[in-house]
């Protein structure tokens, strides 16, 4: 049982990541929530790791969250997974131009799935839980 500084030491990390995600394997889902603000961190890290051309080598990768439980990385093709999501970098570079172009503040309160733009036969799907911009994501874990 985590004691009371582990638990604020993490929910500083989700807060400072400015999301927070999890995975649900009976739902076969990956989501990631936050205000508009937040998941457009979420798309300016997808996009800083498709951008770094030292990531350009199957099989790199990079941890999210103080639990590292969500991997990005590089792959031959576009994928969900339970261990990840990946592709080529050009791919990656889309699913991040994606994300920001569906996370608007119109969209408050609404779960947009990826899956279907970014690799529609993966096992898992990506859901942006968008949430008001008082969404705190260290009360989330």
């Amino acid at each position: 049982m985590p004691n009371d500084v582990t638990k604020e030491s993490t929910r500083r990390a989700w807060r400072e990541l400015g999301f927070y995600c999890d995975r649900n394997d009976e739902a076969k889902e990956w989501r990631i929530v936050g205000s508009v603000q937040g998941l457009r961190k979420f798309a300016s890290e997808v996009r800083l790791y498709a951008s770094n051309p030292a990531n350009d080598r199957t099989s790199e990768y990079l941890h999210f969250g103080p639990s590292m439980n969500l991997e990005l990385g590089t792959w031959h093709q576009s994928e969900i997974t339970r261990d990840w999501i990946a592709g080529p970098l050009p791919e990656l570079l889309g699913l991040a131009a994606w994300i920001e172009q569906c996370v608007k503040a119109n969209v408050v309160g609404k779960r947009i799935g990826l899956r279907s733009n970014f690799s529609p036969l993966s096992p898992y799907e990506l859901i942006m839980d968008v949430r008001d911009e008082s969404f705190d994501p260290g009360l989330a874990d």
